[in-house]
C-alpha cells in the first residue's frame, strides 16, 4: 500500500503525510487534529519558552493519544553591536510610528534556553524530535535517543543530508526551493541552496540510507503521491495547514495565501535575519534598499517582533511577515481534519487508477 514506508514504520502513524512545525502558526488543535487523522503533527517550538512547550505538549495530548513532534531551532551564536542595532532602530522608527507604538530594545544576549527545551522533550515522554537551522551537539543527540526520541533533521542540499546521517539522525526532510516560511540551509548561505523539491528529494534518497520527507510547494494528493515516486518515504506540507481553522495565522496572513498567485512569493531577510520565504509586500519591498544593514538572527527578528504583532492586531498585511511556499494558488479554507481527509482521498484515487 502506498501509506506504508519506512516512515510510517518508525513513526507510528498511519499515512506519511507530516504537518510542518510552523514557529507562531501551530497551535495544539492544529497539531492533534492531523495526528488524530493518521498523519503526524507537529509543534513548532522554535521560539517557545520550556513553560510554553510543557503546556502545549500537555494540552495537545488532552486531545490526541497520537504520536506527534516538536520542532526546536538549533541555536546560532551570531554576534552585532549596539551602533547595528541603533542603525536598525533607526531604519524601522517610521514604521512604529505609523504604528503609533515605541520600539523594544533587543537583548544582546545568546539563547539559553534551547538545552531546557531538549529537557522537557526527553522527560515529557514525546517520542519525536525534528530540528532546523542545523544539526545538534552530539550531546543532545545522546540525551534524546537515551529518552527513545527519534530525531528528524533538515537539508537543503544533498550535502547538509548527508551530514544528517552521519550525525545520526533518523531521518531527515529535504526542504525545496519551493518551501514558504524559514530556509533550513545551515551549511552554506540560503540564497545558494536554490535546488526544488522534485530534483532535490531523488539525489537525496540516492544519497542516504535513512529516511527521506520531501517538503517545499506540496499541497494535495498528487504532490504526496510525487514525493513518494521521487524516493521520498513521507511529505511534508506547511502551507496547506496554514490556512486551516486551527492554524494560528493571522486572518490577514490566512487572505493572503488564499488569494496569492505561485509567483508572488520571494526569499526575504527582512523580517528575521534569515532568508524565509513569503508573499511579497510593502516591507519587504522597502528593506531591499538596507540589506546591509539587517541585522544577523535572532536580533533583527527581537527587533521587528513587535512591529509584527501590532501589524496583525490592525490588519496590515504590508508590514506583517506573510509565509508561503510556491504552491499557495492550492491553498483551501476548512477544519484541518478535513483537509487532511481530502489530501488522502486524492492519493487514494491516483493509486487506484494507477496514473
Amino acid at each position: 500500500m502506498w501509506h506504508q514506508t519506512e516512515v510510517t514504520r518508525q513513526l507510528d502513524i498511519r499515512y506519511p503525510i507530516i504537518q510542518a512545525p510552523m514557529a507562531g502558526s501551530t497551535t495544539p488543535e492544529l497539531v492533534a487534529a492531523v495526528s488524530n487523522q493518521g498523519g503526524l503533527g507537529s509543534i513548532g517550538a522554535g521560539y517557545y519558552t520550556p513553560e510554553k512547550l510543557r503546556e502545549d505538549i500537555r494540552s495537545t495530548r488532552a486531545l490526541t493519544d497520537k504520536p506527534f513532534a516538536v520542532n526546536l531551532f538549533v541555536p546560532e551564536y551570531n554576534e552585532v553591536t549596539n551602533t547595528e542595532i541603533h542603525r536598525m532602530k533607526e531604519v524601522l522608527a517610521p514604521y512604529h510610528e505609523n504604528l503609533g507604538i515605541t520600539q523594544d530594545e533587543p537583548e544582546l544576549k545568546h539563547d539559553d534556553d534551547f538545552d531546557h527545551l531538549v529537557d522537557v522533550i526527553a522527560e515529557s515522554g514525546v517520542k519525536i524530535c525534528s530540528f532546523t537551522f542545523g544539526i545538534p551537539e552530539t550531546s543532545t543527540i545522546r540525551k534524546l535517543k537515551a529518552a527513545g526520541v527519534t530525531l528528524i533533521g533538515c537539508a537543503t542540499t544533498v550535502e547538509e543530508a548527508v551530514m544528517n546521517a552521519d550525525e545520526c539522525m533518523d531521518m531527515v526532510v529535504m526542504q525545496g526551493y519551493e518551501a514558504g516560511g524559514h530556509r533550513g540551509s545551515f551549511l552554506n548561505d540560503a540564497l545558494t541552496s536554490t535546488v526544488g523539491t522534485m530534483a532535490l528529494v531523488p539525489q537525496a534518497a540516492n544519497a542516504v540510507d535513512i529516511p527521506v520527507i520531501a517538503a517545499g510547494g506540496i499541497m494535495d494528493g498528487r504532490g504526496v503521491y510525487a514525493s513518494l515516486i521521487l524516493g521520498a518515504s513521507a511529505a511534508q506540507l506547511g502551507t496547506a495547514f496554514l490556512t486551516t481553522k486551527e492554524s494560528a495565522a493571522p486572518r490577514i496572513h490566512k487572505d493572503a495565501i488564499l488569494a496569492g498567485e505561485e509567483s508572488g512569493t520571494v526569499l526575504t531577510r527582512a523580517f528575521s535575519g534569515k532568508y524565509a520565504r513569503g508573499i511579497r509586500n510593502d516591507f519587504m519591498a522597502d528593506m531591499e534598499a538596507f540589506q546591509d544593514e539587517i541585522l544577523p538572527y535572532p536580533f533583527q527578528n527581537q527587533t521587528t517582533k513587535k512591529m509584527r504583532s501590532e501589524a496583525a492586531k490592525a490588519g496590515r498585511s504590508d508590514l506583517l511577515h506573510l509565509w508561503s511556499g510556491q504552491g499557495l494558488r492550492l491553498a483551501r479554507e476548512g477544519e484541518a481534519a478535513e483537509i487532511f481527509r481530502e489530501i488522502v482521498r486524492e492519493v487514494e484515487t491516483i493509486y487506484g487508477t494507477g496514473q
